[in-house]
């Protein structure tokens, strides 16, 4: 488990310190973690756009660039944990390309990845999504999932297709074989 610093620990105590909600208000789906994720997210989605631009916002040096903040866009993202409401940034060319949740995109927390991962063992477009709503609370619709198995079909039928090698040589050296020193 990874130790948090002083001051994380000290954040985290006052956090919870004043807070009498039960369970749902602390982890339900519009619950504290979920608006911290959802600020988290935010802030970082600030930091893409400062570094993108060159300057802090209400910086003077951002006057006369050609290039300035130009407000956000609310969009609703899928996460592992839920629907989070988010405000994109955005700026005035059109340039930004966010990384953190990428343009176009309505899932984040590799849901994408969790899918293939699960498609890739075997599981069926229903077996997935009962898995996903069971383990991560995330309802996905049976569409989406064939939306993001399909994406990846091209990919997997060249890899069955790929030519292989006509010899593949293994070298077996006892010396170096961790169960031979037993």
């Amino acid at each position: 488990m990874t130790q948090l610093t002083k001051k994380q620990d000290s954040l985290l105590n006052e956090l919870l310190a004043n807070f009498d909600g039960d369970a749902e208000e602390r982890l339900g789906k519009n619950g504290l973690l979920m608006q911290v994720k959802k600020r988290a997210v935010e802030a970082m989605l600030e930091g893409e756009l400062t570094d993108h631009l060159g300057y802090e916002p209400n910086d003077p040096l951002g006057n006369g660039t050609g290039n300035s903040r130009n407000g956000r866009s609310a969009r609703m993202v899928q996460s592992k944990d839920g629907e989070i409401g988010l405000e994109i940034p955005r700026d005035r060319n059109g340039s930004f390309e966010p990384q953190v949740v990428k343009k176009r995109r309505r899932r984040i927390d590799r849901i994408d990845d969790m899918i293939i991962g699960l498609y890739a063992r075997g599981l069926s477009t229903r077996g997935i999504q009962a898995e996903l709503a069971e383990l991560y609370g995330a309802e996905v619709s049976s569409t989406l999932i064939s939306n993001v198995t399909n994406s990846v079909l091209d990919e997997v039928q060249a890899w069955r297709a790929r030519p292989l090698d006509p010899l593949y040589p293994i070298i077996y050296r006892p010396s170096e074989a961790s169960w031979a020193r037993v």
